[in-house]
């Protein structure tokens, strides 16, 4: 087996870990929502997990995909097309990410989060 051909595999193996995880994140969420959703009748309670749940899934299961096909990029000799293929993928991937991160937390990544008050006398 080539050194091409291990990298492919590599990849592949990259996608697929992305795709499992972004299914077993659905499937945790939806358990929970469901096992949620039977404990208490109000939807803010239970709503919210579920959405950042999927939402988390999905982010992680990105960045997996994202390796694969920079792996596989390397694997083959880079052209400007395939290079430009992957540089469209990378940055709609990460308008994602980001996107998801906002939806999420309520800030942007590089943002600091939001310090809760401090104690009186503390410092």
């Amino acid at each position: 087996m080539s050194t091409k051909e291990i990298v492919q595999h590599v990849g592949a193996l990259l996608d697929l870990a992305g795709v499992l995880v972004i299914a077993g994140g659905v499937v945790l969420a939806a358990a929970a929502f469901v096992y949620r959703s039977l404990r208490t009748r109000d939807p803010v309670t239970y709503y919210p997990p579920f959405r950042q749940g999927v939402g988390r899934a999905i982010l992680l299961g990105l960045e997996f995909l994202v390796g694969g096909d920079i792996i596989r990029t390397v694997a083959v000799s880079p052209t400007f097309h395939s290079v430009g293929v992957l540089a469209l993928i990378v940055v709609v991937r990460t308008f994602l990410s980001f996107s998801l991160e906002v939806e999420l937390e309520g800030r942007w990544p590089w943002q600091a989060r939001a310090r809760r008050a401090t104690s009186a006398g503390g410092g």
